[in-house]
């Protein structure tokens, strides 16, 4: 297994920071909003009123139907809260569905560039990771000649992210359906990632579970980091097909036993409470998006595609002449600008950096302007 390159970028940058440099921070993959004061009060109030022991393995009840109303309504499928797994964080939904389904021998098709868990959990389980590659002439959408050629009998599961991390592309519909028609008769699981699907700008994000057939078929993983700035409440889910809900229950109970009850409460408020925040968050992030994408594009050498969701912003320097390790390390070091090298997300992102917006507009623009001054 691998680690999560932003968490190492985050530690070497603190060491600098401890000397005295002022770092920007656009290696971490958290929004800078606080959680909303509502679902606060909501985790505050669940505590004093003793949600603070044992809970179903499965997730709250009440939660889980307010889940079911939530992807019912966003996803366009009808949703049942017997097919929800709450868990800590959405990543226990990763390693759930893959010990659940894989063996030895089989493959996962998962996206590269990629968020490297996927790889990471792929081949702890045994199984072959394969590749697909994101082609920014594409908007990051997946090579779909790649995708079909990549299909055999041995694939036992596909993961697919929109919008993604790390390119914030976004999967268009056309392309779900091209990717449906190629797997509906298949015997294998779409796991799709859907953790920023409400980080959206331009249009909402289609679900592969919403086409014909594949409802049966597909996880879907959400959760309530992102767009509710939940990272440290560690709360997610997943939504699966019926047969394998036991399965991972059981996962669930000899790993972790159940989500933290009082999290539970407040996820609840978050589904339940006022939306301003979001709309506000969403905005603010698309706001970001414009400046720092016209910034990289005016850096000599660098060409950044307009992302349609999340907040990454994923430049291509290949005309620098940098490889993207050293180029990430240097614009840290000489800069003190913390972004990723694009190999962190696997090997199609050689020539790419990550960075991530959820920063105030102030530092975007004073990171821009170091990194034009270090390329200068």
């Amino acid at each position: 297994m691998i680690g999560e390159g932003a968490f190492e970028v985050l530690v070497r940058a603190r060491a600098l920071e401890a000397q005295g440099r002022d770092v920007i921070h656009m290696e971490i993959g958290e929004p800078d909003f606080p959680t909303p004061p509502n679902i606060v009060e909501a985790g505050q109030k669940a505590l004093a009123d003793g949600y603070t022991k044992y809970g179903p393995t499965q997730g709250d009840p009440e939660l889980r139907e307010a889940i079911a109303e939530y992807i019912a309504s966003t996803r366009g499928i009808p949703c049942d809260e017997s097919r929800i797994v709450v868990t800590p964080g959405a990543k226990p939904i990763l390693f759930y569905s893959m010990l659940a389904l894989l063996e030895s021998g089989d493959e996962v098709l998962y996206p590269n560039p990629g968020f490297p868990m996927y790889e990471s959990v792929i081949g702890g389980c045994g199984a072959q990771p394969v590749p697909v590659p994101l082609l920014e002439s594409r908007g990051f959408s997946i090579d779909l000649d790649r995708f079909a050629d990549s299909l055999s009998d041995r694939t036992r599961l596909i993961i697919l992210n929109t919008p993604q991390n790390p390119t914030g592309g976004t999967i268009p519909p056309e392309d779900l359906r091209a990717i449906a028609e190629l797997v509906v008769d298949r015997d294998l699981v779409v796991l799709s990632d859907e953790i920023y699907n409400l980080i959206a700008f331009d249009e909402q994000p289609t679900s592969i579970a919403s086409i014909d057939g594949m409802a049966e078929k597909t996880i879907v993983l959400d959760g309530f980091s992102k767009a509710y700035s939940m990272t440290g409440w560690r709360i997610g889910y997943g939504v699966f097909p019926e047969w394998m809900v036991e399965a991972i229950c059981m996962l669930q109970v000899n790993c972790s036993s159940h989500t933290a009850s009082f999290t539970q409460r407040a996820a609840l408020e978050a589904l339940r409470g006022p939306q301003d925040s979001v709309t506000t968050m969403v905005d603010e992030f698309r706001r970001r998006r414009d400046v720092i994408v016209s910034r990289l594009n005016a850096l000599p050498g660098v060409r950044c595609a307009r992302p349609g969701g999340a907040f990454y912003a994923f430049p291509n320097f290949s005309d620098t002449g940098f490889k993207s390790d050293d180029l990430a390390d240097r614009i840290l070091q000489e800069a003190g600008v913390a972004c990723l090298t694009g190999t962190s997300f696997g090997e199609y992102g050689e020539g790419y950096l990550r960075f991530s917006y959820a920063t105030a507009l102030d530092r975007i623009e004073a990171a821009m302007d170091r990194v034009r001054e270090f390329l200068d």
